[in-house]
């Protein structure tokens, strides 16, 4: 099955998990996903992820994802960019989620992070997703 937007099924899987309340979720490997699970694990919106085997040279990322009292700890989670509407934005210009309670996952030249942190480093990139 050919994706076209791969990040934004990752995102539409973790959504549909969150409002079944599904502990775990699986879905298919890529770098760039490893990337923003990463920074969704830095920030304490998902439990942990790993990555397994799935057999002839395939990778699967399961994610276990988190709850607060019964509730998902991610409320919402968008995409932003995607492949057709590419959105850039320098470090000044990055968004202000939810008055700085939610984050930004942003693709920067030093690597995928957070709002914060890109704007930390004076850096800014490509707005792959907001989450709150």
């Amino acid at each position: 099955m050919s994706l076209q937007d791969p990040v934004a099924d990752m995102l539409t899987s973790i959504r549909n998990a969150q409002i079944m309340g599904i502990q775990k979720v699986c879905m298919p490997h890529s770098n760039l996903k490893s990337e923003i699970l990463r920074v969704l694990k830095d920030e304490g919106f998902v439990n942990d992820f790993e990555v397994l085997d799935a057999g002839k040279n395939k990778k699967k990322l399961q994610v276990s994802l988190k709850y607060y009292q019964g509730r998902p700890v991610i409320e919402k989670i968008d995409r932003i960019s995607r492949p057709a509407l590419r959105i850039y934005k320098g470090y000044d210009q990055l968004p202000l989620v939810r008055g700085g309670l939610g984050i930004a996952i942003v693709s920067t030249p030093k690597g995928v992070m957070s709002d914060k942190t890109a704007r930390a480093n004076k850096v800014g990139g490509e707005v792959l997703c907001t989450v709150e």
